[in-house]
């Protein structure tokens, strides 16, 4: 029997930088300001693909909640460190104005090199994600419940989505984001692997021949990490507030236990065809928390909160075990409410009925994401 597995896990957030007066993204930081973040979080910031972007890490963590208030200091010290150069952090994946052809990109090595080989696709990375790691330390284990999890990554995408607008339009869409990067190479579903020695196969018949360096150009929505002993999960959307992302992390560290626990019991979920799962994908990116996916066991099309309700009732036990019940029943709350894309949509319909002009409106979205980007309005159950 393989050990169970320790199941810490680590949030990774991107977000964009805006400007306070134009509430349009920064041109370029100023010079000290990713300095300036580096310093206030501890050297857990570090610059993205484009210069409008930062990123950050929390430490790995065995509670939820000690993963919250670490991802909550670090996006109050992102916030402090903004505000001292006129800026503000927002996290969405998209934002509602920006044009992608006025970004530039940060000067690195890595960086310049995916333009040469990937040409426009890349430049318009004008995207942000928020990426799960899940601590699973037997390498053959971490493929198994990769090839797994695949079929939950939708419900996590649906509950994540925050990129309904695109240069000023909406794109009706909750999750535009995922639109942008599919045109990128090697990126959505995994491919089902049988061991850790034929994944290590699969990367060794793309680097020999020149296709890519290593194995963290492999960008897809559920990876093993090239980094760490981690499942990483790829597809989310970053998310408006602190509770989503850590309701997204429950969701995922309690799925781990789960599919652990049925591997402990000789048992296991069943693998559904790649398309059904591209299905059910595409649905989450159009409709995100609002709408339905499909019930694979069922064949039916079934209420996006309905489903979420039955996953509670599925992983309930493992959030016990793991201390995160409260945080994993928030998915509910989203489901019902909406996620960032419904909250970012109301926000314009009511500039817009208020008289405000479609700049206007998409600057009232950009104030809605500064306010939200250090608040709980999840924490008290309505």
């Amino acid at each position: 029997m393989v050990k169970r597995p320790s199941l810490t896990v680590g949030i990774e957030e991107e977000y964009l930088v805006v400007d306070k007066v134009t509430r349009d993204l920064i041109d370029s930081p100023a010079d000290g300001f990713m300095d300036r973040c580096a310093e206030l979080t501890g050297q857990r910031s570090t610059p993205e693909y484009l210069r409008c972007q930062v990123e950050i890490g929390t430490a790995p963590h065995a509670r939820i909640a000690d993963a919250r208030a670490d991802l909550m200091g670090l996006r109050q010290a992102i916030a402090a460190a903004a505000h001292e150069y006129g800026y503000a952090p927002i996290a969405a994946s998209t934002h509602p104005f920006a044009k992608w052809r006025a970004q530039h990109q940060t000067p690195k090595p890595r960086y310049d090199e995916l333009r040469l080989d990937i040409g426009q696709p890349v430049r318009r990375m004008l995207i942000c994600g928020c990426h799960v790691h899940c601590c699973i330390e037997d390498d053959d284990l971490r493929i198994d419940l990769m090839n797994q999890a695949s079929y939950f990554l939708p419900h996590l995408l649906a509950l994540s989505c925050s990129s309904p607008f695109w240069e000023g339009e909406d794109t009706g869409l909750a999750s535009y984001r995922l639109t942008v990067f599919d045109a990128m190479p090697r990126t959505g579903l995994p491919d089902i692997l049988g061991s850790y020695g034929e994944y290590s196969r699969l990367i060794d018949a793309l680097v020999e021949p020149g296709c890519i360096e290593d194995a963290t150009k492999l960008w897809w929505d559920i990876r093993p990490s090239a980094k760490f002993p981690t499942l990483e999960q790829r597809v989310t959307d970053v998310c408006g507030t602190v509770d989503e992302a850590v309701t997204i992390a429950a969701l995922y560290q309690s799925l781990m236990g789960y599919l652990y626990r049925l591997r402990a019991s000789n048992l296991r979920w069943r693998i559904y065809p790649r398309t059904l799962i591209m299905e059910n994908r595409w649905r989450a990116q159009r409709y995100g928390a609002t709408g339905k996916l499909i019930d694979h066991g069922q064949n039916l099309a079934v209420p996006f909160v309905d489903l979420v309700d039955e996953l509670i009732g599925l992983l309930g036990a493992d959030a016990d075990e793991l201390g995160c019940r409260a945080e994993l029943e928030r998915a509910r709350q989203i489901a019902v409410r909406g996620s960032s894309a419904e909250r970012q949509r109301a926000v314009h319909t009511k500039a817009i009925g208020d008289g405000a002009s479609a700049h206007e409106a998409g600057m009232a979205v950009v104030d809605h994401l500064i306010a939200e980007f250090t608040s709980s309005p999840f924490t008290s159950e309505t």
